[in-house]
This record gives structure tokens, sequence and C-alpha cells, in this order.
């Protein structure tokens, strides 16, 4: 799917904040609430457009801990893997990466302990190595037109 000037500007909007209504989108990108509607709607079904989430504060949620784990998986032991951490509740984000590591992820712990826990976890597939987030340096930036 092709996005013209007028779908960047309406997906500008989305990505600043999800609930603003289409009126208020068309106003700041100066067309018609049902026009805006129909250009949300084609880009989603284009797939350009995932999905519309809600962003919490997981220490607010209870959690201590936020941490990067990387895995360098044993030899036969990428693919239950993959298959597995889908099932952990802790991972908020996992990728498939070229390296010397084969998965890094975004976890989040409730504490020290939890965090070994959820080591021992996943060294029967590989070796790991744990950095602990101090703080975000950057969050959530808007994806921008290709250029």
């Amino acid at each position: 799917m092709n996005l013209d000037a007028l779908n960047w500007k309406i997906l500008k909007c989305l990505q600043e904040n999800a609930r603003l209504s289409n009126a208020e989108i068309g106003r700041q990108v100066g067309i018609s609430s049902p026009a805006v509607s129909e250009r949300i709607k084609r880009m989603e079904d284009g797939g350009i457009i995932l999905g519309y989430k809600t962003v919490v504060s997981p220490l607010d949620m209870g959690y201590q801990l936020k941490a990067i784990i990387t895995l360098h998986a044993f030899i036969g032991k990428l693919k239950p893997f993959l298959e597995k951490v889908k099932t952990f509740d802790e991972v908020l984000n996992c990728y498939r990466i070229t390296g010397n590591e084969n998965i890094v992820m975004e976890v989040l712990l409730k504490n020290q302990k939890h965090l070994e826990t959820f080591i021992d976890q996943l060294i029967v597939y590989g070796e790991t190595k744990t950095q602990i987030v101090l703080s975000h340096v950057t969050r959530y930036k808007e994806v921008k037109p290709v250029k």
C-alpha cells in the first residue's frame, strides 16, 4: 500500500495519541471525519496499522526491574526456545537476531529473586547475558516516511 502525505499526517496523529477522535484528526490534517475514518480503515486493512495499545507504568504495576537478556542457544535448543518464550509472562518483546547471540528479550521482573528464577528457566536453552535497564532514552518513537 502506498501512503500519500495525508496518510502520513494521519499516522503521525495516531502515533502521538491513538485516542484522538476522527473529527480531531480531520481538523489537524484538513479533511472530514468520514474521510479520516476511510483512510484509517484502508491502512488497517492494508496492514500498515497493526493495532492499538495502552501503555502502562511497570513500576506502578509492581515491577521493580526491567532487563535486556540475550541468549546464545545451545545446538538443537533454538527451535524449542522459540516456542517456549511465547509462554513467559515476563517477556515484553523478543527478537531473533544475527551475531553471537540468537535472541534478545526485553523483560519485566518483580525483583532480583524473580530475575534469578527467570534466568534459571532460560539456561537450559543456552548461555544468557543480562543487562538491567536504568532508564529510557527514547521510547515509542514515531515511524516516519522512508526517504
